[in-house]
């Protein structure tokens, strides 16, 4: 069982939090354009943690140098030894919120090679120039141990590099891939809330705490298939007509605004035109009995991290509804 968060200068704090409710491991999302760095605030988290197990996921490879998050590797290592794990990804909401289309993977392919060989000491090429890591102190560079690498994908695809590149695991949000037996460590990034006694899906607290993840549904579809394909969802006429408002080129600027954070003017039109229905359709909303049959279907797939993401005003509740309704079924 772990979590993760959209990065904020909160999250230091959750994670604390995290590891004192009995999370194994505390994720960081890489979205320098909502947020602060992922690295700052997981070397924050190591200085008021012990035990908890630390990682950026994902790190998107298109906004540092190899060199650079190599590093920061290092760093992170020294501060928290034997707790770092690495996600690395093609860049979903790191690059198309701020205009871009993903990574192609044979560039993260190239980027996470080069990453791992900078970590052992290895001279690499980088952009037409050779490079390696220098010690600082007098003597050879002493390499560390590797850190435990995933890559996040949820095609055959990315499923494929991850093999290639003999990489210790996969990560996917939402629905397992058809990947998820091939690997020992199979990560599935989630969200929602468990409900209370008598607690409606469409309720104030269920809209802030699960409605980030539940727009999710548009933001992705609008930046993979189009308006075309948000219209087909429901709600997706209203999403369409706030979003539309805005200049093209800017439009993706309102789509991911709040991302997994709070619900932005254009997800709330969804919400009110009906998306709400959806919301059930998340896989960790819903009752405790109902949020563990789901965890427990996961675990059946394949799956061997479950990751929570939590949203909205009170993230130390959200935490400790999802342990204490998923403890049955991860023991």
């Amino acid at each position: 069982m772990s979590c993760a968060f959209a990065t904020t200068h909160d999250s230091p704090e959750h994670i604390r939090i995290a590891e004192d409710l009995g999370y194994e491991r505390a994720w960081l999302y890489d979205t320098p354009q909502q947020g602060p760095d992922v690295w700052l605030m997981l070397a924050q988290a190591a200085q008021s943690t012990s035990r908890i197990g630390l990682g950026p996921g994902v790190l998107v490879p298109s906004l540092r140098h190899p060199m650079v998050n190599a590093t920061q590797t290092r760093t992170l290592q020294k501060m928290a030894p034997g707790r770092l794990a690495v996600a690395f990804g093609t860049g979903f909401t790191g690059r198309v919120a701020m205009g871009m289309r993903p990574l192609p993977w044979k560039y993260v392919t190239a980027y996470v090679q080069t990453y791992r060989a900078l970590l052992q000491g290895e001279i690499v090429e980088w952009e037409g120039a050779r490079m390696r890591m220098l010690s600082t102190e007098p003597g050879d560079f002493a390499p560390y141990e590797l850190p435990p690498v995933i890559l996040a994908t949820i095609g055959p695809l990315g499923a494929r590099c991850a093999k290639e590149l003999g990489v210790d695991g996969i990560l996917a949000f939402g629905q397992p891939p058809e990947a998820v037996k091939d690997f020992e460590w199979a990560a599935i990034l989630t969200a929602g809330t468990v409900l209370d006694d008598g607690e409606g899906y469409t309720c104030d607290r269920v809209r802030t705490a699960a409605g980030p993840a539940w727009a999710i549904n548009y933001h992705m579809s609008h930046a993979l298939g189009g308006a075309d394909v948000v219209r087909g969802i429901p709600g997706g006429d209203a999403f369409l007509d706030v979003i539309e408002r805005i200049p093209e080129r800017d439009r993706h600027l309102t789509v991911h605004s709040g991302h997994l954070l709070w619900m932005n003017a254009a997800d709330h039109a969804a919400w009110e035109a009906g998306g709400h229905v959806l919301i059930e359709e998340l896989l960790t909303t819903g009752t405790a009995n109902q949020v563990a049959d789901s965890v427990k279907n996961l675990i059946e797939l394949g799956v061997t991290e479950i990751i929570y993401q939590p949203a909205g005003p009170d993230i130390p509740r959200e935490l400790e509804r999802f342990r204490d309704a998923t403890a049955p079924v991860l023991v």
